[in-house]
């Protein structure tokens, strides 16, 4: 529910603009109300703890450190 205090003075600001920006905000509310939180709780994945042997997540760490984050300046 909108808070009335809120309410009002997005009606205010909204009355200023013109008819286009009036309709990108609509847009934007509408992208807002859309991209609400999706997923599970972290209490769900607990059940995954401990699948991974700890050689394969020693192997991952190693990969990243060695290949993520580097850049290189002739790939462009």
């Amino acid at each position: 529910m909108l808070s009335e205090t809120y309410k009002d003075e997005l009606v205010n600001e909204i009355a200023q603009l013109d008819p286009e920006s009036q309709r990108r905000v609509l847009d934007f509310a509408k992208s807002l109300a859309a991209t609400k939180e999706k997923g599970v709780a972290g209490k769900q994945l607990l059940i995954f703890s401990g699948l991974i042997p700890h050689e394969d997540l020693v192997g991952m760490e190693h990969a990243i450190e060695e290949h993520c984050e580097r850049v290189d300046q002739n790939e462009w």
